[in-house]
């Protein structure tokens, strides 16, 4: 078992986003959200890159059959909101895997099907229109992007009802202490209100505006 993934399982994407502010780390793709805000994803990353077709015509799903339970199907579509790279065949694949999920630099089709399996995707948007004849595959398991944020294979990925953070794999350790003392202090301040407490007093008490800054 990945002790890492079960880890940050533990945790809301917010609460790791203030810790990566913290360590002044990127990894908050803007846009990225899930069909469904019930959904949630954690699991490491097989990335896969497309690319506009060029004269041969390409294949951009027969790489389900290579990702491994637990993980999560990383596409690189460039953003591209005029065609897509998942649907509902590649959704009911995942599923029967048991993959974690799907993030899109770009935009699925067949929600539905997600919906219905409660298979986690999160995406740029949907639209009905077809990525076949116009993109292809151009690489698995390489470097790929999410807008802003560099994805490498094996990084790990959150996500929940606010959007999706991407956790390098040369961070991990840091971010996952930063965001445990976050997610105890904002706790504390809970329960401190629930027992009474004004909210300058329990946010000075635990120290909550220093909680997000830089250190």
């Amino acid at each position: 078992m990945d002790a890492g993934i079960q880890e940050f399982k533990k945790l809301g994407t917010s609460t790791v986003s203030d810790a990566m502010d913290r360590l002044g780390i990127l990894g908050q793709p803007h846009g990225i959200m899930p069909l469904d805000r019930n959904f949630r994803l954690c699991g490491r990353a097989f990335t896969v890159r497309t690319v506009p077709v060029d004269v041969v015509k390409g294949s951009v799903g027969d790489y389900i059959d290579d990702v491994s339970e637990g993980e999560v199907v990383v596409l690189d579509n460039a953003g591209l909101l005029d065609r897509t790279v998942w649907g509902d065949i590649l959704t009911i694949m995942a599923h029967r895997r048991k993959v974690a999920g799907t993030v899109i630099h770009g935009i699925c089709r067949d929600v539905d099907r997600s919906l219905e399996l409660n298979y986690p995707i999160f995406s740029r948007g949907n639209w009905m229109r077809t990525g076949k004849d116009r993109v292809q595959a151009d690489g698995y398991n390489v470097p790929c992007s999410l807008g802003e944020i560099r994805v490498n294979p094996g990084d790990l990925l959150l996500g929940d009802g606010d959007g999706i953070v991407v956790v390098a794999q040369q961070h991990e350790e840091t971010i996952l202490k930063a965001a445990k003392e976050i997610d105890d202090a904002e706790e504390r301040i809970r329960k401190a209100i629930a027992a009474g407490a004004s909210l300058i007093e329990a946010r000075t008490q635990m120290g909550y505006h220093q909680l997000q800054s830089r250190r």
